[in-house]
């Protein structure tokens, strides 16, 4: 009978076994190696990025232009997709587990090895289900190389480099998450928020090529600020000079402003915590805290829900766009799903349809301006006004259920963290010393805090997307990044105590 109540996932069971990963430590890695191989996928992800793919055209359509910031790729390279499929296959499994559609227990080792060795081999699939649609839609091949091997040898050598790079990624991932510190998926994130916020202060450059003007100021928020404030007159600056320098520049003041408020919430949102007293069972006077942070599955709901958002946006493009998807009934080629110009100065971003309620926002001049001036770009006031409130309950709603899912599926639940704390020795003091009690203690805090920190997150990142950012980063993405670095520098200091004192690891599960 237990038999037939297993998922039929096992049939992968052989190929799961067989499946290239990277070995797991057999013993503690020390900090030092931990940080040098951390580092070293840091600089190898900053290379692959500016290693552009062979054969491609100079005109790419970049389908993820408005999500850059989750994909952690660059367009045009061979990390053209970035996380996108890690992130995709890990979407696709939580939702079929959670629905009860996949029949696994994540609670049992056996379920729970089944489910990250298939999601593995779904990693796989995600890149081709991504590269092919974009390499046969939009990213295509130069002259030049369909000269030498065709249009379908072309196809196949820019499909091939998308793929060894995201498999690249896939496997730096999983090189820092068992060698390194932290996980790779928020690392690379983090990496590409960085440089393009350091790229939105200080680049010099002109906004659009080309001479230095009025019209065409340096795209940095510092030297754009001083340049504009410096060649305009007083009468200019009075009369309309205050809103390009304030709002309407590639990076103004406002979105500087955003950056620097939305970093400061985060910082509060990510020091607030409940910690429950622990005492050691045999060894009197050894105390302890475990610490149930607000934001307790971290920021990984709003990397999920992004990156779904991120798909929907592409399908919704190609199926209005591409001349053999078009022609597919009910959701090729209708305004309903997403209307789109090829032809803009950005095509990748939706005008019409359920595309463009869901796309994601970057600044108060893409809903509050319009909202103030009675409309704009073919749309009423009231339109934008729902855009924004749905925007935000789509992401509040999924990342509450992306919250839940995660800590499910990585021992984050009350079970798993009563077991822990149980298997280190220590227990809650005026309780007795029994995973079943400690389970009982910890579900009137875990699953509470899970939904209002999934939720905290998920407004979080839609009023930081609303606000807007420098460098074009948006404002999920900012959120993002110093989330991930407070919490990287939590794991430097934990990895640092366990160093300093070896008995911490088996609390913390190192050994």
């Amino acid at each position: 009978m237990a038999e037939e109540k297993k998922s039929r996932l096992y049939v992968l069971k052989p190929v799961v076994e067989r499946w290239p990963a990277v070995a797991k430590p057999e013993g503690h890695v020390n900090f030092r190696n931990k940080i040098l191989w951390t580092i070293l996928c840091l600089i190898l992800y900053y290379i692959l990025s500016n290693v552009m793919i062979y054969g491609l055209s100079g005109q790419v359509i970049d389908l993820f232009a408005g999500y850059r910031f989750i994909m952690a790729g660059a367009s045009g390279s061979i990390m053209h997709l970035g996380i996108g499929p890690i992130v995709t296959a890990s979407i696709i499994l939580q939702l079929f587990v959670g629905a009860k559609i996949i029949n696994l227990d994540l609670t049992k080792k056996e379920d729970k090895a089944i489910y990250q060795g298939t999601q593995k081999v779904l990693v796989i699939v995600m890149i081709l289900v991504e590269a092919i649609p974009q390499v046969y839609g939009y990213l295509r091949p130069s002259e030049a190389l369909t000269g030498m091997v065709g249009i379908g040898g072309a196809n196949i050598v820019i499909i091939s480099q998308i793929f060894m790079g995201a498999l690249l990624v896939f496997f730096m991932d999983e090189l820092i998450s068992k060698w390194g510190i932290g996980s790779g998926i928020s690392m690379f994130i983090a990496a590409g928020v960085s440089q393009s916020l350091f790229t939105g202060l200080f680049n010099w450059l002109p906004t659009r090529g080309g001479e230095l003007g009025l019209a065409n100021p340096p795209a940095g928020v510092i030297p754009g600020t001083y340049y504009l404030a410096t060649h305009m007159s007083l009468g200019e600056i009075v009369s309309s000079g205050y809103q390009t320098i304030f709002i309407d520049q590639a990076n103004s003041i406002v979105a500087l402003i955003g950056t620097i408020l939305i970093f400061f919430i985060v910082v509060y949102a990510e020091s607030a915590r409940i910690e429950l007293p622990l005492a050691h069972g045999n060894v009197r006077g050894a105390r302890g805290r475990y610490p149930i942070r607000l934001i307790y599955s971290s920021n990984i709901p709003v990397i999920l829900m992004s990156a779904l958002l991120a798909n929907i946006n592409m399908f919704a493009f190609l199926f209005y766009t591409n001349d053999s998807l078009k022609h597919i009934p009910f959701i090729g080629g209708q305004w309903w799903v997403g209307v789109y110009d090829i032809t803009s100065s950005n095509p990748s971003a939706p005008l019409a349809g359920g595309a463009w309620y869901l796309h994601t926002q970057n600044g108060v001049h893409t809903w509050l301006i319009p909202i103030l001036q009675g409309g704009g770009a073919g749309h009423e006031a009231w339109q934008f006004a729902i855009r924004i409130v749905i925007y935000l309950a789509v992401m509040i709603i999924g990342s509450i259920l992306f919250a839940k899912f995660w800590i499910e599926t990585t021992d984050m639940g009350a079970s798993a963290v009563a077991r822990q704390i149980q298997e280190s020795g220590m227990q809650i003091p005026g309780f007795r010393r029994d995973p079943r009690i400690m389970r009982l203690v910890l579900e009137r805090y875990i699953p509470v805090v899970t939904v209002i920190g999934g939720a905290a997150v998920g407004a979080l990142a839609g009023f930081a997307d609303a606000v807007g950012t420098i460098g074009n980063a948006s404002g999920t993405g900012v959120l993002l990044t110093v989330g991930i670095m407070i919490q990287l520098y939590e794991q430097i200091a934990k990895e640092q105590a366990m160093e300093m004192h070896p008995v911490l690891r088996g609390f913390f599960g190192a050994e």
